[in-house]
């Protein structure tokens, strides 16, 4: 089994020394993914809209190694502010509503208070 390693592209990632996603077998371990459009560097302030960012990153790391949002066993949310999760509900249920990862929520501080949400997801890509 080869170790593969996974960039999007942002800036953090050289910055803080980690890498969006380990391909290890056919396992893939996405790194903790905010609502930022990695092409310009920008976010918005709407959580929702974070979210289906978040995702739209999360699944194209797991494109990238050969996998899609629907080989996802386990995900962690992290939000600032507890209460604004639901918010983020809708768009969850359309990307997971099917798939129904092993999940966790947690309230934390993120690293910029832009972020509102930060998702990390473990995937095994089916054959």
């Amino acid at each position: 089994m080869t170790r593969r390693l996974i960039s999007s592209g942002s800036p953090f990632e050289e910055q803080i020394g980690y890498s969006r996603a380990v391909v290890d077998g056919d396992w893939i371990f996405v790194s903790g993914t905010t609502g930022f459009d990695y092409a310009t560097m920008s976010i918005t302030d709407d959580i929702a809209a974070q979210t289906g960012q978040c995702l739209r990153n999360i699944d194209a790391a797991l494109r990238e190694a050969g996998a899609t949002l629907a080989d996802v066993v386990r995900v962690l949310y992290i939000v600032p502010q507890a209460a604004e999760f639901e918010r983020c509900w809708p768009v969850l249920r359309q990307h997971f509503g099917q798939v129904r990862p092993a999940a966790t929520m947690i309230s934390a501080q993120l690293l910029d208070p832009r972020m509102r949400i930060e998702i990390q997801v473990t995937a095994r890509r089916s054959h």
